[in-house]
C-alpha cells in the first residue's frame, strides 16, 4: 500500500495517478491544504490568492474538465505597484517610463552602467541584472517584505522562472508598448474559489481512502510504519509525503543541519466590505514601501465582478516571529485608507485571518543540494517527498500535479 501524507493538491494528484492501493492521511478537517476557500455572507475568499496559469494542456484538461464552464471566469490580469503617489504597471522593471523624468533617467543610467560581474545571491542578482535604481526603488524593498529576510541569504535563482526578468532591450521597447506582459498574462478562476480546483481532482479519488483529522507524528524508516496522532500505527510499502521537508526529516529521525532550511510566514486577512471600493480594475497591487504593513493586496470583487469590495491582504514575517492577527487588523485598515484603497464610509462587515507557516521557502544552494541528498537517502526506505513544501522549492500548483504524476508513473 502507498500511504500518502496530505490531501492537498499534490497528495490528491498522486492518488489520482497511482496504480497501487493507497490511503491518504490529512491532518486538517478539510482537504485542500493551502488551496481552501471560505464562502460566507456572499464573499468568496481563498487561503491567500491562488490563480492557475496553465502551460500543460493535459493538466489543464484534468483540472478544468472537472469544473463546469459557466463556473469559470477567464481574466486578463491587471496588476500594479503603489509607488510613492502613483500606480506603476507591473512589472516595475519594464515600466520605469511611468516614473518621473528624474527617476527614469536615474534608472536608465544605472541600467546602462552595470558592471558585469558574477553573482551568487538573490540580492546581488538584482543589482547586476537591473542596476541600483530599479533594484533599490522596487525589487529589493518589495522582496524583502515578501520573504521577510536578508535577500543575500537567498539563492540567485530563488524564484526560478517566476521572476519577471527583462533585458535592456525589453525595457526600452516597452516604453511605447500598450501591453505590459509579465510571465503570466491571464488566468482562469472558479466562481466558487480555489477549492474548486481541489474538488475537480478529488472527485476522481476514492473518498473512502481519505482520512481527515489524522496527523503523522513519527515515522519508523526501518519498520516502514507511521505513528498517527490518534495512536494508530500504520504499515506501508511506500510513503508519499507532502509535508514540509524539514518536518519529514524530524519525524523520520533523519539527521540534517536545520540551519540550512529557512522560510517565512505570511499573515493573510480576508476582508469583506459593505460597498464597492474606488479601485474597480486591479486584481492585485504590490507595495514595496515600508510605510505600508502589507506587501500585496488583492481584489476578489474585481475578479468575480461583485458589487462589494472583497479583498485579501498579505503580510510577511520571519519563521520565528510570534504573530497576533488581531493586533494587526487596525494597522491593515489604517494603511488601506492611507494608500487610497479604503474610503472612510466603507464598513468592514466580515473578515477572517490565517497564518501560512511555512509560506515561501528560502532557497539557497545548500538547501537545494541537501534536499537532493536526503531525498535519495529516504528513497532507500521507500519514502518519497513531493510538492512545493515536500520538495522545498518555489513552484506552481500545476508543477505539483506534474511532479505527482511523474512519481506515480515512475513507481
Amino acid at each position: 500500500m502507498d500511504l500518502i501524507i496530505g490531501a492537498g493538491v499534490t497528495g490528491l494528484s498522486y492518488a489520482l495517478f497511482c496504480k497501487n492501493d493507497y490511503r491518504i492521511l490529512e491532518g486538517d478537517e478539510k482537504i485542500g491544504g493551502y488551496c481552501k476557500t471560505t464562502k460566507r455572507n456572499g464573499f468568496v475568499w481563498d487561503y491567500s490568492g491562488h490563480f492557475f496559469h496553465f502551460r500543460n494542456k493535459e493538466i489543464e484538461r484534468l483540472v478544468m474538465g472537472g469544473i463546469p464552464e459557466n463556473e469559470l471566469v477567464s481574466v486578463i490580469k491587471e496588476t500594479c505597484i503603489k509607488y510613492k503617489d502613483i500606480l506603476v504597471d507591473y512589472p516595475f522593471q519594464k515600466n520605469i517610463h511611468q516614473l518621473s523624468k528624474e527617476e527614469l533617467i536615474e534608472c536608465l543610467y544605472d541600467l546602462f552602467s552595470i558592471e558585469k560581474k558574477s553573482y551568487e545571491t538573490f540580492k546581488e542578482m538584482l543589482y547586476v541584472k537591473f542596476g541600483k535604481g530599479i533594484a533599490e526603488k522596487f525589487l529589493i524593498p518589495y522582496n524583502t517584505k515578501l520573504y521577510a529576510c536578508d535577500l543575500n541569504t537567498l539563492d540567485k535563482d530563488a524564484m526560478g522562472r517566476f521572476f519577471p526578468y527583462a533585458e535592456k532591450e525589453d525595457i526600452i521597447k516597452n516604453f511605447k508598448s500598450e501591453h505590459n506582459n509579465s510571465y503570466n498574462n491571464s488566468f482562469v478562476y472558479p466562481k466558487g474559489g480555489a477549492i474548486e480546483y481541489i474538488n475537480a481532482i478529488a472527485k476522481n479519488v476514492d473518498p473512502d481512502k481519505i482520512q481527515k483529522n489524522i496527523s503523522v507524528i513519527k515515522i519508523d524508516k526501518e519498520a516502514k510504519t507511521v505513528l498517527c496522532s490518534n495512536g494508530e500505527i500504520i504499515a506501508y510499502n511506500r510513503l508519499i509525503s507532502t509535508m514540509p521537508f524539514p518536518k519529514l526529516l524530524d519525524i523520520s529521525n533523519t539527521d540534517y543541519d536545520s540551519k540550512i532550511y529557512n522560510w517565512n510566514q505570511v499573515l493573510v486577512f480576508n476582508l469583506g466590505f459593505d460597498t464597492k471600493g474606488k479601485d474597480t480594475e486591479n486584481h492585485w497591487v504590490y507595495f514595496p514601501e515600508k510605510e505600508y504593513c502589507f506587501y500585496r493586496i488583492g481584489f476578489y470583487d474585481n475578479i468575480l465582478s461583485q458589487d462589494r469590495m472583497s479583498m485579501y491582504i498579505e503580510l510577511g514575517f520571519g519563521k520565528n516571529e510570534k504573530i497576533q492577527p488581531q493586533a494587526w487588523l487596525p494597522k491593515v485598515l489604517e494603511d488601506l485608507k492611507k494608500a487610497g484603497f479604503l474610503a472612510e464610509n466603507q464598513k468592514l462587515i466580515d473578515y477572517e485571518s490565517l497564518v501560512m507557516n511555512p509560506a515561501y521557502v528560502h532557497i539557497n544552494q545548500h538547501s537545494v543540494q541537501d534536499v537532493l541528498d536526503k531525498k535519495q537517502f529516504l528513497e532507500q526506505y521507500g519514502i518519497y517527498s513531493i510538492g512545493r513544501y515536500g520538495s522545498w522549492t518555489y513552484c506552481s500548483i500545476e508543477d505539483n500535479i506534474i511532479e505527482a504524476k511523474t512519481l506515480a508513473e515512475r513507481l
